[in-house]
């Protein structure tokens, strides 16, 4: 950490596995899910831990130039891969291409198959959206001691097959903290408490750029979407002075065209006379 004038500049380094896995219990990490290069960038200046990407964004090739110390996690659904060979060879190629680790959507067995290649895994507890339909839709888990000691369970199961961490999405915090601090397996909180390893949201929430309704557990910091809306207004009505200023002459002016000195141009107007006179 180096101080410049009155700032101050941490200088970090990307994280390995070891390195998170060696923080459990000593302080909460922060993590946002993103969509975009300038999102990616901000994330680094701010000093975002952890972050979750598309497959499209962390692939492409401004992504470590513009966030080379953010722990990056990236996936695809086990039914979009194929067979657990197909994940894990698509999985072996996100490693390559600079993922730190993937987020598995897939069975135990498929986590187990990942993992015993040296696949830093990342599984899903609680809320799990794609399967939601079999603990009763987009609602918490865990409210019950049933419920409680089945998510426990599941957190053990993944640890046990191989997963470094698990996403425990809307579940009440004191079942989470009791989880959190009985397992070796990192959890990653959404809207699940501080008693877990890291804080996780969205980016277009903290934005305020959602579409549709915000999650209880999401805080807005910024009102994203009416800056957009200024700023389309904005376009539009620059694209509409451009047409005017064509229509009218005022575009474009000499200061955005190129000078040719008057006896370059007389010799090129007699050349042009000449040829027409030869021609004619």
């Amino acid at each position: 950490m180096t101080a410049v004038g009155a700032s101050v500049v941490r200088t970090r380094r990307l994280p390995t596995v070891a390195d998170l896995r060696a923080l459990k219990g000593k302080r909460q990490l922060t993590m946002l899910r993103y969509f975009s290069i300038d999102e990616a960038a901000a994330a680094e200046e701010a000093g975002i831990d952890i972050a979750s990407v598309p497959p499209e964004v962390l692939f492409h090739p401004d992504y470590r130039r513009v966030a080379p110390s953010i722990f990056s996690m990236t996936g695809k659904t086990h039914l979009e891969a194929g067979t657990a060979d197909d994940y894990l060879r698509w999985c072996g190629d996100a490693v390559n291409r600079g993922a730190d680790a993937v987020y598995c959507s897939g069975s135990l067995r498929t986590v187990e198959h990942l993992a015993r290649e040296h696949i830093p895994v990342v599984g899903h507890v609680g809320l799990v959206p794609s399967r939601a339909t079999w603990t009763g839709g987009f609602r918490a888990v865990g409210k019950t001691a049933d419920a409680a000691l089945r998510l426990y369970d599941e957190v053990r199961a993944y640890e046990d097959a191989g997963a470094f961490a698990v996403e425990i999405e809307v579940v009440p915090p004191e079942v989470a903290s009791e989880i959190s601090r009985r397992v070796g397996i990192l959890l990653w909180s959404m809207g699940a408490g501080a008693g877990c390893d890291a804080q996780y949201l969205f980016a277009n929430d903290i934005l305020g750029y959602t579409d549709g309704r915000i999650p209880r557990h999401s805080k807005v910091y910024r009102d994203f979407r009416a800056e957009y809306a200024r700023l389309q207004v904005e376009r539009i009505a620059a694209f509409r002075e451009f047409i005017t200023d064509v229509e009218t002459g005022a575009y474009p002016e000499d200061r955005h065209l190129v000078a040719m000195s008057e006896g370059e141009f007389d010799q090129f107007i007699n050349c042009l006379e000449k040829g027409e006179r030869r021609q004619g």
